[in-house]
């Protein structure tokens, strides 16, 4: 009878030593850990940001440009002057996003579909860097000076784009960014209907709230000679609760993919910049969701 107690105690015994030695030396299974907050958006300034958009959450977003600083107080450092976006971008799920605009200059509305296609992580799994695949389009919607060129096609632009990001510290996050732009239509028979540009995001935290953000798309082919210019925008990330303020100094009038990228004329040398501000306020459409920034 004792033999029988003793054999039936031992596994009860054997199984507290392990759990007893478990405890010492905790969970040695990796546990997955996603990056997130590379930005405070899921806008670098003009160009999309590795960041996604939390499912169920609807980001409303207003980009505001003011005119040209270099004709001073005759325009009140391009006071006088204004243009802007107004968005709506819309988290479908963590990794899928969707969105649409409307902007001032020439009356455009664009629309948009951005895919995580892996997401930056360390842990059981390592992937050094976020993938993003996202595909738009521009309509032009104000009427052409020559009536012969007001068919619907000729409205039409397109872009598709790849970006690969990492967040190398709480601090340090950048990203590259090749797009593809192409337009139906163009100004003259110098210019070409497709491009393809290399775009660059940085952000660099200098406090808990702030950040200096660099947003540029240098373009690779495609640019007319002596005409188009590299699209370029200095920032200041501030995030006040539930929305971030962004102050910028840009060379781009236009606030969509085909606009700041294939139509940007300003040269920063002579001065042909802009101030500007981007507002982003985000609200929780669907409960029991949280975002990705």
């Amino acid at each position: 009878m004792k033999k029988l107690i003793l054999l039936l105690l031992t596994p009860l015994s054997l199984f507290s030593q392990t759990s007893e030695l478990d405890d010492l030396l905790g969970d040695q299974e990796p546990k997955t850990t996603f990056i997130n907050n590379a930005f405070k958006s899921s806008r670098v300034i003009n160009g999309h940001s590795m960041e996604m958009i939390g499912e169920g959450v609807l980001d409303f977003r207003i980009l505001h440009r003011f005119g040209v600083v270099k004709n001073g107080l005759k325009d009140l450092f391009g006071l006088d002057q204004a243009s802007m976006r107004m968005g709506f971008d819309y988290g479908i799920t963590k990794d899928l996003t969707i969105g649409i605009g409307r902007s001032t200059i020439q009356k455009e509305l664009d629309g948009f579909v951005k895919y995580r296609i892996t997401q930056q992580q360390t842990g059981k799994k390592n992937i050094p860097v976020s993938i993003i695949a996202i595909a738009g389009s521009t309509i032009r919607t104000s009427a052409f000076s020559n009536t012969a060129f007001n068919d619907f096609e000729n409205r039409m632009g397109y872009y598709s784009q790849i970006i690969v990001g990492r967040k190398f510290s709480e601090n340090i996050s950048l990203q590259i960014a090749p797009t593809y732009v192409h337009r139906n239509l163009v100004q003259t028979a110098a210019d070409n209907n497709s491009l393809l540009a290399l775009g660059i995001g940085a952000r660099a935290k200098i406090s808990k709230r702030t950040a200096i953000v660099i947003d540029t798309h240098p373009i690779l082919s495609g640019a007319r000679k002596n005409y188009n210019r590299m699209p370029l925008s200095v920032g200041v990330d501030i995030e006040t609760g539930g929305h971030v303020f962004q102050l910028h100094l840009s060379n781009s009038k236009g606030m969509n993919e085909k606009a700041f990228i294939a139509e940007t004329l300003q040269d920063w040398g002579q001065g042909e910049f802009q101030i500007g501000f981007n507002i982003s306020r985000v609200f929780t459409v669907k409960k029991n969701t949280s975002t990705s920034f």
